[in-house]
C-alpha cells in the first residue's frame, strides 16, 4: 500500500503548489529588491513568467485534472511508482531552471519540457480508454500548452525575444481557456447544489449557447495575439468581457457570501472577467497591458488555484466542506495580492509599495495553504476509503 501522499496526484500535486508558489514568488522579490542578481541563465522577467505558468500553474493543472478525471470516467487514480514518476518529471524541470545558469541550454529544455506532454498523453488514454469524448477538448489544450513551454525555450536559445513572447502569450491564452472550461462547469455546479439546501428560490442560469460563445471569443483571442492586430486583439477581448462577465453574473455568486468556499471561486472568475476588460482598453492604449496580466496571473489563477484547492483537498479526502479554522486568511490574503498588483500596474498606488504587499499577500496565501492542508494531503482520508 502506498503512503497518503501518493495515492492520489491531488495530494502530491497540491501540496507542491503550495510550497513553490512561496518559493517562485521570494526568489523574485530577491531578484528586484535584494543585492545581488539572482545566477538564473534566462532573462529575469521571462524567467519569472516561465515558472509561475509552466512551473506553478502546470502542477496545479496536473492535481486537478488527474483528480477529476477519476470522477469523469470511474477509472482509478495515478498513484504510488506512476504517480511519483510524473511529479518527478515536474522536479526535473524546476531543478532545471533553477540551475539554467550552470546547465547547458539544451538540457535545461529537455529537462522541462517532458512533464506537459507526458501529463496531456495521459490525459488523453483514460479519457479515450472510457470513451470519455466530452474532456478530450482539456487534454489537446495541455498539448498546446507544451508547445508554448517550447516556443519560450526556443527563444531563450536562440535569443529571439519575439519566441519568448508568442510563448507567453499562448500560454496565458490558453490557461484562461482552462480556467473557463472548468470553471464554467464546476461553480454552477457547485453553486446549484449550495442554493438548493439554503436558497430553494434561487438558482445560477446556465445558458450552453452562452458558455459555448464564452469559449470561443476566448479561443479566438489566440490567434488574434499570434497576429498582433491590437485593434483585432481589442475587439475580440472586449466581446470575451461581455460574454464571460453575463456568464458570470448569471451564476449569482452573491447569494453564496455565507460559504468561503463557494465565494472564493466565483471572486476568481471575476478576476478573469476583469483581465478580459484590461485587456480590450490595453490594445487601444488606454491603460498599461501589465494591468491585465496580473489581473489574469495573480488574480484570477492565484484566486482560483487556492479556491479549488482547498475545496478540493476536503471532499476527497472525506472531510466535511467547511473551511479550516483561520483558512479564511487564505482567501483575504490572496485577494489583497491580486488587488495591490493591478493597482500598482494601473499607477493607483506606489510601484515597490504595491509589489511588496503582492508578494507578502501572495505568499502568506500560499504558506497558510501549506501548513493548514499539510495534515489533510498527508494523511489517510477520514472516511477510511482508499485514495
Amino acid at each position: 500500500m502506498c503512503r497518503p501522499l501518493f495515492s492520489h496526484p491531488f495530494r502530491l500535486f497540491f501540496l507542491c503548489v503550495g510550497l513553490y508558489g512561496v518559493l517562485v514568488v521570494l526568489a523574485w522579490m530577491f531578484y528586484l529588491f535584494g543585492p545581488h542578481v539572482l545566477p538564473l541563465g534566462w532573462s529575469p522577467l521571462h524567467w519569472h513568467s516561465h515558472e509561475m505558468l509552466f512551473g506553478l500553474i502546470s502542477a496545479a493543472i496536473a492535481g486537478f485534472i488527474l483528480t477529476a478525471v477519476c470522477n469523469w470516467t470511474g477509472a482509478a487514480p495515478l498513484k504510488g511508482n506512476k504517480l511519483m514518476l510524473l511529479g518527478g518529471l515536474w522536479l526535473a524541470g524546476r531543478i532545471a531552471f533553477w540551475l539554467a545558469g550552470w546547465l547547458p541550454l539544451w538540457l535545461v529544455m529537455l529537462l522541462d519540457v517532458v512533464f506537459l506532454p507526458a501529463l496531456g498523453l495521459l490525459l488523453l488514454r483514460v479519457l479515450i480508454a472510457h470513451g470519455n469524448t466530452r474532456n478530450l477538448l482539456l487534454g489537446g489544450i495541455i498539448l498546446a500548452l507544451a508547445s508554448a513551454n517550447i516556443l519560450m525555450h526556443i527563444g531563450f536559445i536562440t535569443g529571439a525575444t519575439s519566441w519568448l513572447k508568442h510563448g507567453e502569450m499562448l500560454a496565458l491564452n490558453l490557461i484562461s481557456l482552462i480556467m473557463a472550461v472548468i470553471g464554467g462547469r464546476i461553480i454552477p455546479m457547485f453553486t446549484g447544489n449550495w442554493l438548493r439546501n439554503h436558497m430553494a428560490t434561487s438558482q445560477p442560469l446556465v445558458h450552453p449557447l452562452l458558455d459555448k460563445a464564452c469559449l470561443l471569443s476566448l479561443a479566438l483571442l489566440i490567434p488574434a495575439d499570434i497576429l498582433g492586430q491590437q485593434a483585432l486583439t481589442g475587439a475580440l477581448a472586449l466581446l470575451a468581457f461581455a460574454l464571460n462577465a453575463g456568464r458570470w453574473l448569471g451564476w449569482k455568486g452573491w447569494h453564496t457570501w455565507p460559504e468561503p468556499l463557494l465565494w472564493i471561486l466565483h471572486v476568481g472568475y471575476g478576476w478573469l472577467v476583469i483581465s478580459l476588460l484590461l485587456k480590450g482598453l490595453a490594445s487601444f492604449d488606454l491603460v498599461p497591458p501589465s494591468a491585465s496580466l496580473h489581473a489574469l496571473g495573480t488574480g484570477a489563477m492565484g484566486t482560483l488555484v487556492l479556491g479549488v484547492m482547498t475545496r478540493v483537498a476536503l471532499g476527497h479526502t472525506g472531510r466535511p466542506l467547511q473551511l479550516p479554522h483561520f483558512a479564511w486568511l487564505i482567501y483575504a490574503a490572496i485577494s489583497l495580492a491580486a488587488l495591490c498588483r493591478v493597482s500598482a500596474a494601473l499607477g493607483w498606488i506606489d510601484y515597490r509599495i504595491g509589489l511588496m504587499l503582492t508578494a507578502t499577500g501572495w505568499c502568506i496565501a500560499f504558506a497558510l495553504f501549506v501548513v493548514l492542508y499539510w495534515p489533510i494531503l498527508s494523511r489517510p482520508r477520514v472516511d477510511g476509503r482508499a485514495g
